[in-house]
């Protein structure tokens, strides 16, 4: 899609095209729509009903412009001096995000893993995490967030019983690879990487990483910058 379009024909290329299959969000909308859902439960949870896309722009970060812009992409119009509906355009970006909901396998289950299998958020986005695996078979056996423990040994088994779609890795950096390997033929094609290493996947499979350390040491830059152009502020 070019940008110099009409919301009006942004959304009628993107929910009625010829061919019956949706065109691609841009991924810098694709990135932004996560935030705003993040800002819209947040009012939800304070009860509010509709939010205006200025202050839906406040709660992300962005210009009210832009927020008009991606929600239109998601086929979703605010009304003139009301604003959009909070419950409704939860649903919508829902329903581009993950469809309905989509069910989380997590491989590795130590101080991270916990973490991340206790994390309400997944929830709330449409993402709960129904499945563990570990490779150590003392962790086996033991409910985390409700949910028991298996072997990663049988991790194709248990993507089969839960209908897992999408995949966490959050083992030390030496079984990512494996982590990785083992979730691509247990059928997963949608795979978020926590594990601090570089691992490869085939064409069809969507990777995204977080690498923890590495934000945290450009934040460390930034920080000793600042330090050196005001080295009166830190002594």
């Amino acid at each position: 899609m070019t940008t110099d379009r009409t919301d009006a024909a942004a959304v009628a290329e993107a929910t009625t095209p010829e061919s019956g299959i949706a065109d691609p969000i841009p991924e810098a909308t694709l990135a932004r729509l996560p935030i705003y859902m993040r800002g819209l439960l947040e009012v939800a949870g304070d009860g509010v009903t509709t939010v205006s896309s200025r202050r839906l722009a406040d709660l992300s970060g962005v210009n009210a412009a832009k927020v008009r812009k991606d929600l239109s992409y998601v086929g979703t119009r605010g009304t003139r001096g009301v604003g959009y509906e909070v419950d409704r355009l939860i649903r919508e970006i829902g329903m581009v995000l993950s469809g309905e909901v989509t069910p989380v396998v997590i491989i590795g289950v130590g101080n991270l893993g916990r973490a991340l299998s206790r994390y309400d958020g997944f929830v709330a986005g449409g993402f709960p995490v129904l499945a563990l695996v570990d490779a150590d078979s003392s962790m086996v056996g033991r409910r985390i967030a409700g949910v028991i423990v298996s072997h990663v040994d049988d991790l194709g088994k248990v993507v089969a019983e839960t209908g897992c779609l999408l995949g966490i890795v959050a083992t030390p950096a030496h079984a990512a690879q494996v982590a990785v390997d083992g979730l691509i033929a247990a059928g997963i094609r949608s795979i978020l990487n926590f594990a601090p290493a570089v691992v490869s996947v085939p064409a069809e499979v969507e990777l995204r990483k977080v690498d923890l350390a590495t934000e945290l040491q450009i934040l460390g830059y930034h920080e000793h910058r600042r330090e050196a152009a005001n080295p009166q502020q830190v002594a």
